[in-house]
């Protein structure tokens, strides 16, 4: 072989060798710088903020359980948060949310209104409802274990005489069902001044009611005594089934959660007035009457010379004598 072309393979030998050594230095002496990653903040370093623990519509009263504090990035805290240490939670109870609060979204000063202030009531209200108030006895009211936020029923009860001497008919009927209860006397809120509940009489409860609902309270109060019965928080399974077959609520897809929640939080949120039940004094007592008192027909009452055959016709406590053969 020549000595050029010698030359020539030794030099790009030596290249070769020169440029895998390069290259192993680089991948093992010169990779990418890593970097430092930034130290986490310590939560209990961190301020705390009010945040909701739950879903808030506009009219909700605030409970207890709806919020709680959670550290919240120092950076991201604005003026009109709820910081812990800052301000007092325990006053937020019996509040309205006067804008719709997100679960797990921080609660302002802003988004709700105190018992007191100009407009609570108006908040408290959900669209297109209104506010009735309603007199009651400590009878009548569960002995004033009744708060606001609390569901009731309204019983009104009266005595019909009838066109009779008998004794009048005793009854009582539920003539509105679920209606959230927004005010006892003027205490928007259960609590007292050491933030625990408070059982006191008062003679005047104030409900939430639909227009048509408002009406209706109206008349019955001119018609009887009206009491109050307090309802279970749980959920009626028969409701649920009457709601479900009049169609007023639909039955969410099958395997659906999110749905049968929403479905059942649109129940015990109805108000209701179509459903009516009654009991009569014969209902209690065997010495009580199940009926109207009617008036009395005299048999032995002349009748007219002309007059042949009738038939006497009872509506309610009025009998009409009908000529047989008269149109």
């Amino acid at each position: 072989m020549e000595p050029k072309k010698i030359a020539l393979l030794a030099g790009a030998l030596i290249i070769a060798v020169t440029a895998a050594f390069l290259a192993r230095s680089m991948f093992t002496d010169g990779g990418a710088p890593s970097a430092d990653a930034a130290a986490m903040p310590n939560p209990a370093e961190m301020p705390h903020v009010l945040v909701a623990t739950k879903s808030l519509p506009v009219g909700t009263i605030v409970g207890p359980d709806a919020y709680r504090f959670q550290p919240w990035p120092k950076e991201l805290v604005e003026e009109a948060y709820y910081i812990q240490g800052k301000s007092d939670d325990a006053k937020l109870v019996g509040s309205v949310v006067r804008t719709a609060i997100s679960a797990g979204q921080p609660m302002t000063m802003g988004s709700l209104i105190q018992p007191g202030d100009r407009g609570f009531l108006a908040a408290a209200l959900a669209p297109g409802m209104r506010a009735v108030t309603v007199p009651v006895s400590v009878q009548s009211s569960v002995a004033g274990f009744i708060f606001p936020g609390d569901r009731v029923d309204l019983m009104l009860t009266q005595s019909v005489a009838g066109g009779g001497d008998g004794a009048p008919l005793k009854v009582s009927e539920t003539i509105l069902r679920n209606l959230r209860v927004l005010a006892t006397d003027q205490r928007t809120n259960a609590l007292g001044e050491d933030g625990k509940p408070v059982v006191q009489t008062y003679s005047n409860v104030t409900v939430e009611v639909t227009p048509r609902m408002a009406e209706k309270v109206s008349v019955a109060q001119t018609i009887g005594a009206i009491s109050l019965s307090l309802r279970s928080i749980a959920d009626s399974n028969q409701e649920l089934e009457e709601a479900l077959a009049s169609g007023d609520i639909d039955a969410p897809k099958a395997g659906d959660p999110n749905g049968e929640k929403t479905m059942m939080a649109a129940l015990s949120n109805r108000p209701s007035d179509g459903r009516s039940s009654v009991s009569t004094g014969a209902d209690v007592s065997r010495f009580q009457r199940s009926s109207v008192p009617a008036k009395p027909v005299d048999p032995n009452a002349p009748m007219a010379a002309n007059q042949g055959p009738v038939v006497r016709v009872a509506r309610g406590s009025a009998v009409t004598p009908i000529p047989l053969g008269s149109k």
